[in-house]
């Protein structure tokens, strides 16, 4: 599934489009984790993308138009997740679709935003109301780039916690975009073993951990995300931060730092991956 880096690659890559007028939408297949609505072409024809955004592992489109005095009217936002193996495209023109593209969003320069989503788990929804009150949404922690997410913060959230730390950050009520690769890589970078009770860690652990999550999303940003199996982005360009994972995917492999094998076990029903040596276990 593609993480917080991989959805922010792919928002960045579709900033071309801000400011453009679409002049049509084709719907393939309505059949997507939640149905498509029937009348989005509608809504979206003639209408321009005035932003967009990212919350979570979601991208938020502004539709509106510019009004008479040159402002900004936004008249809703079209809220998009890539799913399990989602992905959105910016072409410079139209090709012919293939089988898993379900959704083309046509503008008048000719350029085509499309879905393509094998396995339709992603989601294509119009939003009327502000999107932080969309169930979805209203939720969610904080974004770990942002200043509110800091140890003290992370330390109050984990307080009462019995389930693992690896879990923990896993939790988007906690913190956002924390996926299975960055919580596996960010606390080997912490020398956190992923099973620690959440609670047992300390304030320095816990200050620590936020500096090494946002410092290991930073990395896969600046590297383009990480192409596994379906990512890439919106032009078309795999990301390479896998090829510098410590643990993620590596059972077996000397630790980049100590020599000894990766370990995985299954934690969370996910496959985590850690070296016993560098993230000894210090817990009952």
């Amino acid at each position: 599934m593609p993480e917080l880096p991989e959805v922010e690659v792919t928002r960045l890559g579709l900033l071309p489009v801000q400011g453009a007028r679409i002049s049509a939408v084709t719907i393939r297949h309505h059949g997507l984790r939640w149905p498509i609505p029937a009348d989005l072409p509608q809504r979206l024809q003639g209408q321009r993308v005035l932003q967009l955004r990212r919350r979570a592992k979601y991208i938020l489109i502004e539709i509106g138009d510019i009004s008479a005095t040159g402002e900004p009217v936004c008249q809703g936002v079209l809220l998009l997740h890539l799913g399990m193996s989602g992905r959105l495209c910016l072409l410079e023109r139209y090709f012919a679709h293939e089988k898993h593209d379900h959704v083309d969003i046509a503008f008048e320069d000719g350029r085509v935003i499309r879905l393509r989503d094998p396995r339709r788990f992603g989601a294509v929804l119009w939003l009327d109301a502000e999107p932080a009150s969309h169930p979805l949404l209203s939720s969610l922690g904080p974004e770990p780039l942002d200043a509110a997410f800091d140890g003290h913060y992370l330390q109050q959230q984990l307080k009462s916690r019995n389930a693992a730390i690896k879990t923990s950050i896993m939790d988007a009520h906690i913190v956002v975009g924390v996926g299975n690769i960055y919580a596996s890589e960010s606390l080997f970078r912490a020398r956190i073993h992923p099973e620690t009770p959440a609670r047992q860690l300390t304030l320095a652990q816990c200050q620590l951990l936020v500096a090494e999550i946002k410092a290991t999303l930073q990395a896969a940003l600046a590297a383009g995300g990480s192409s596994l199996r379906d990512f890439f982005g919106a032009d078309g360009n795999p990301g390479y931060f896998q090829q510098t994972y410590y643990v993620y995917g590596r059972t077996g492999e000397p630790c980049r730092v100590c020599g000894q094998p990766i370990n995985s076990i299954r934690l969370g029903q996910r496959s985590t991956f850690y070296c016993a040596t560098c993230q000894p276990r210090a817990f009952a």
